[in-house]
């Protein structure tokens, strides 16, 4: 049986510590020809740049081969070819497919059309769920566990897929306590705050939070992305609407990292890269060393 991954949930709590023993694993010895020249389709139909160049360098560093796309103006998609036949056509090129769609659903969609495993490297404002599990070792190798933190998501929680993951893959951890800070407009989804309230999950919900960033063990930012909206003045309206200064840091925990799935536009103020609590850029090399992890899982390798 082949082992997708869509959605964060398609992996239980033993998966998601085995990913973070693979990942130390790699992050000690990260070159280890475990592929043996198999290939790995990476198609993106959105546009990237950590998520891509991660999954290549992790591809490359476990001796696989890369065939895909990185625009899709130069795929048959721009021609009208269905996602369907898309993926049937890959699938029999490659022995895994790592998949960016803008619609929500597409990588599930994909999984059940293709006979070899898919990662999803996130679908519209669904899911992210290689992003989650880099973020989730961010947090382990910062804070020593994964349980009793209390975690900040700051700015886009309707629309961003990193959090929607994150939330749900850090409930299966002891204790958590979220605080949600972000404009009415772009709230976290009613779905996510019934899914804690159904396991008893304690969250709260604000405007503001340089009165409450004290308490904060994991600061998560997250940019107002502007593809996400249809209608431009909206966009503009909240697009600056938080922005973290070095200034806001310093009465918080000697433990609080600060976490970002990049890109960065205004909402961390570049004076914070020199805090020793900035952790972002880390953050994205890790993304490398439990991409690894995933593709190992997946394959079996491990």
């Amino acid at each position: 049986m082949k082992k997708d991954l869509i959605s964060i949930t398609d992996y239980s709590k033993e998966e998601y510590l085995k990913i973070m023993r693979l990942a130390a694993e790699f992050e000690e010895n990260p070159d280890q020809d475990l592929l043996g020249g198999q290939v790995v389709a990476t198609l993106f139909f959105e546009p990237s740049t950590r998520t891509r160049l991660s999954f290549e360098t992790a591809i490359n560093r476990l001796g696989g081969k890369i065939i895909g796309i990185a625009d899709p103006g130069s795929s048959s998609a721009a021609k009208g070819e269905s996602l369907h036949d898309s993926i049937r056509m890959v699938s029999q090129y490659a022995n895994l497919i790592v998949m960016r769609h803008p619609l929500d659903g597409a990588a599930r969609y994909a999984a059940e059309v293709s006979p070899v495993p898919v990662i999803n490297a996130g679908d519209g404002s669904n899911q992210h769920p290689t992003q989650t599990l880099l973020d989730m070792y961010s947090i382990l190798k910062t804070q020593g566990t994964l349980d009793n933190l209390n975690i900040f998501m700051v700015g886009d929680l309707k629309y961003g897929r990193t959090v929607h993951s994150l939330l749900m893959a850090m409930s299966a951890f002891k204790n958590p306590i979220f605080n949600f800070i972000s404009p009415a407009e772009l709230q976290m989804p009613n779905e996510y705050k019934i899914y804690l309230r159904e396991k008893n999950i304690r969250y709260f919900e604000h405007r503001e939070f340089s009165d409450i960033i004290s308490e904060a063990d994991i600061i998560y930012m997250t940019r107002v992305q502007k593809e996400r909206f249809s209608d431009p003045i909206e966009y503009e309206q909240v697009k600056n609407a938080y922005v973290l200064r070095n200034a806001m840091l310093e009465k918080t925990k000697p433990n609080l990292r600060i976490l970002h799935p990049l890109p960065r536009v205004n909402e961390i103020h570049t004076d914070v890269d020199t805090n020793e609590k900035a952790y972002y850029f880390n953050q994205a090399l890790n993304g490398v060393y439990t991409r690894e992890a995933i593709i190992a899982h997946t394959m079996n390798l491990k």
